[in-house]
């Protein structure tokens, strides 16, 4: 519903917007894990395709690098698509 009634999606996970963009290129290209991860949750009609539908599950720990030392910024990975995210991560995700 979300993608049929909005223009801009901000993603908040805890409280902080980590990913913010205009919805379609949210769901062409989203690049937090987070964003990720709710998108694959998104039902479909389709029984096949849900039944063989890959889940992706957010693991924080398993993505967010070197916060002691390079913490995250409020960046614009690419026009108009802004993203939480510190040097490292920010490579990564541009990499997918």
């Amino acid at each position: 519903v979300v993608r049929f009634i909005s223009d801009r999606i901000a993603v908040i996970h805890k409280g902080k917007i980590v990913e913010l963009a205009e919805t379609e290129i949210l769901f062409a290209n989203p690049m937090y894990p987070y964003t990720k991860s709710l998108l694959s949750a998104i039902p479909t009609p389709n029984p096949r395709v849900e039944r063989n539908k890959k889940i992706e599950v957010y693991d924080p720990g398993k993505y967010h690098y070197d916060y002691d030392k390079n913490p995250p910024e409020w960046v614009e990975a690419e026009p108009g698509h802004f993203v939480l995210a510190n040097e490292r991560e920010l490579k990564e995700y541009k990499s997918k």
